[in-house]
């Protein structure tokens, strides 16, 4: 079994994985902001980790000992109009989805590359693959990721390490409901954030997710891109064979 690394372990998606690896046998390294918040995770090492600062990236790593898989999952969203979204909240998220993403990723690459084997896994979105209105900071930063991990499995495939990026699309771990609202009173865009429900489409669980990273870890030739689910496949089938002329999803937005 797999030593495995898992960041933003202390809740949603991240605690699911923990679990569901935990369960198939493999060893478990829950870390998050507050470990206080993994003592009751059935996992081998709950450790401080957060994946904007570079000193507990540096000790996490240290303290974790030999690491197999890294899971990449730490992140958060946001809800504004691109007009009108403090840009420190775009900055937040890239350091957090997207530049914390690589920051942690570049701790765990020399060992493993010294090994010549390891994987990377990264949890994406849908999001990464097609935009959203109203969520448009949190697509352009899964867009980075995946094009930072699209390089890395060309990068460092030579040395055996195999890199994936997990895409569900929503997830009823209640993340977006408690996300930051960012619109004024009398917004313009109220409407178009009211008609947002109805574009994100049906859900599926953390444990299906979670089941998803699991089961790419335990594959001996994993695919690049893994969606999650029957609507994550759906929808970026649908946005493969849309035209190029105009956005996606443009027809189905009524407000």
């Amino acid at each position: 079994m797999s030593s495995v690394l898992i960041t933003g372990a202390s809740k949603g998606i991240g605690r699911a994985i923990a679990i569901e690896l935990s369960s198939r046998g493999h060893r478990v390294i829950a870390t998050a902001r507050r470990p206080e918040a993994l003592a009751d995770l059935p996992v081998d090492q709950r450790l401080r980790l957060d994946v904007t600062v570079q000193e507990t990236v540096d000790q996490a790593v240290r303290d974790a000992g030999d690491i197999d898989v890294l899971v990449s999952n730490a992140g958060a969203t946001v809800r504004a109009p691109l007009e009108s979204v403090p840009l420190s909240e775009v900055e937040h998220l890239f350091q957090l989805n997207t530049f914390g993403a690589l920051r942690v990723a570049q701790s765990v690459l020399p060992a493993m590359r010294e090994r010549g084997a390891g994987r990377l896994v990264f949890v994406s979105s849908i999001q990464g693959r097609l935009v959203l209105p109203m969520i448009g900071p949190y697509g352009a930063s899964k867009w980075a990721l995946e094009a930072l991990a699209e390089t890395l499995a060309i990068e460092t495939g030579h040395f055996g390490i195999k890199v994936s990026v997990v895409q569900p699309g929503v997830v009823s771990t209640g993340g977006g409901e408690r996300a930051k609202v960012f619109l004024k009173e009398n917004d313009p865009y109220t409407p178009l954030y009211e008609a947002l429900p109805a574009l994100r489409g049906d859900s599926v669980t953390p444990e299906e997710v979670a089941a998803t990273v699991a089961d790419t870890i335990e594959q001996s030739e994993p695919p690049l891109r893994v969606p999650v689910g029957a609507p994550a496949k759906r929808i970026l089938q649908a946005r493969k064979e849309a035209p190029e002329g105009q956005p996606f999803l443009t027809a189905e937005i009524n407000w």
